[in-house]
């Protein structure tokens, strides 16, 4: 579970990211959660878009990949969604402490 200040930090780091994928109207398909999962073994924060003709929100996204992979909710504004999942091999996002 991530704390209001590391949710923060990821929206700060994701501002700069592009959408690497798009979600139409199949909604979230197997195709969509294993290229997800990659991307975030990889890169560990990612964004989505939720096109206009997906029968979803990107909350209603964010909840389905959220729970599929394990991953974590950052950010849901419009039709675009951010997730976060730590690699636990090569961690490559520092995130900040709990005070």
């Amino acid at each position: 579970m991530l704390t209001s200040k590391q949710r923060a930090y990821l929206r700060g780091l994701a501002n700069t990211i592009p959408a690497t994928q798009q979600i139409g109207k199949d909604g979230v398909t197997d195709s969509v959660a294993q290229q997800a999962a990659m991307e975030l073994k990889a890169k560990e924060l990612i964004k989505i878009k939720v096109l206009e003709t997906a029968f979803l929100t990107a909350r209603e996204a964010s909840e389905i990949l959220c729970e599929a992979l394990e991953a974590e909710p950052v950010q849901c504004i419009g039709s675009k969604l951010v997730l976060y999942k730590a690699n636990p091999e090569k961690p490559g996002i520092v995130l900040p402490k709990e005070k």
